[in-house]
């Protein structure tokens, strides 16, 4: 049954996106926060982040301070190259990278090559078992269109209300 959901998602995300808001606009916080760290763990049952990688093949997490200073350190950088090789300043004044996919992203077989000092965005993502999911509305539903797992953790939040 899980794993009929997961057909055509893309697909059915995006016909399902006004349901998504609707539901996250009236969903009772407490009793959401205590189904999201069962559903998280399914859907990462269910779904092979490596067979997937669309949030590094698309999108940049924000690269804070301290995971600049831990990433430059890690490759053997100076910040200011790493920053200005790798990065730029969005419009919300974030670093992000500079190019998609993401440069640690391996393409071979979607790996990350600074997997154990990954930005914490990367590390949180998809945020599926935080608050945020309430919280941040419109990055859920962005998330929900390209991110199976998001897709996967909505639907059954669907299913349960």
């Amino acid at each position: 049954m899980s794993a009929d959901i997961l057909k055509n998602w893309q697909k059915k995300s995006g016909e399902r996106s006004k349901l998504y808001k609707q539901y996250l606009q009236r969903a009772n916080k407490n009793v959401v926060l205590k189904q999201l760290p069962a559903l998280h763990e399914e859907a990462f049952e269910q779904v092979d982040c490596l067979s997937c990688a669309n949030c590094c093949k698309n999108y940049s997490p924000r690269f804070k301070t301290p995971d600049v200073k831990r990433i430059a350190r890690y490759m053997g950088m100076r910040e200011s190259v790493f920053i200005d090789t790798y990065l730029k300043v969005d419009e919300e004044g974030d670093f992000v990278v500079k190019s998609s996919p993401c440069p640690f992203l391996d393409l071979n077989d979607n790996t990350c090559t600074i997997y154990d000092e990954r930005p914490s965005d990367c590390r949180r993502f998809p945020y599926t078992d935080e608050d945020i999911i309430i919280k941040r509305q419109n990055l859920t539903l962005k998330n929900a269109s390209f991110c199976p797992i998001t897709y996967y953790v909505l639907e059954k939040l669907l299913q349960h209300k």
